[in-house]
C-alpha cells in the first residue's frame, strides 16, 4: 500500500513567487506561484469536468500572499490577483511537484493553441 504524501515543510520563497514543499519521503519541490495559479484545483479553473477546464493566461507575475491551512490535509493559497478558491491537497501538491515538467509543457502548448500568453490575461 502506497502511503499518502505528507509534508514536512510548506513555506513561501522569493517574495511569494514560489512555494517550497518538502515531504516525508524526502522529495522537495519549489513550485512557482504562476504554475500553482494556473493549475489551481478550483472549480473556477478546473471546471466540473475535463471539457470545462479553463486555460488561464496572464499570470506570469502573480504572487502568493497567504497560505491558509485546511484541516490536516491541504492548504488554500491566496494569490495577489485575489484568487483564493483552490484547495491544494498534499497529494495534489506532490503531483504538481513530481509532474511539473510535463504539466508545464502541456500548459504552454495550451496557451499557444488558444492564442493566450503568460503576460496578458486570459480565462479565469
Amino acid at each position: 500500500m502506497i502511503s499518502e504524501p505528507w509534508p514536512t515543510e510548506v513555506r513561501l520563497k522569493k517574495n511569494g513567487r514560489a512555494l517550497i514543499v518538502s515531504f516525508e519521503a524526502g522529495e522537495s519541490f519549489e513550485l512557482p506561484a504562476e504554475y500553482l495559479r494556473v493549475m489551481s484545483p478550483s472549480a473556477e479553473v478546473q471546471g466540473h469536468s475535463a471539457a470545462e477546464r479553463k486555460t488561464v493566461g496572464g499570470k506570469q507575475n502573480v504572487a502568493i500572499i497567504q497560505i491558509e491551512p485546511v484541516g490536516n490535509y491541504a492548504v488554500r493559497l491566496v494569490f495577489d490577483d485575489m484568487h483564493s478558491t483552490g484547495i491544494y491537497s498534499w497529494r495534489y501538491l506532490h503531483e504538481l511537484g513530481s509532474e511539473h515538467e510535463t504539466k508545464w509543457a502541456e500548459y504552454l502548448t495550451e496557451l499557444e493553441e488558444k492564442h493566450l500568453d503568460r503576460k496578458r490575461s486570459g480565462s479565469a
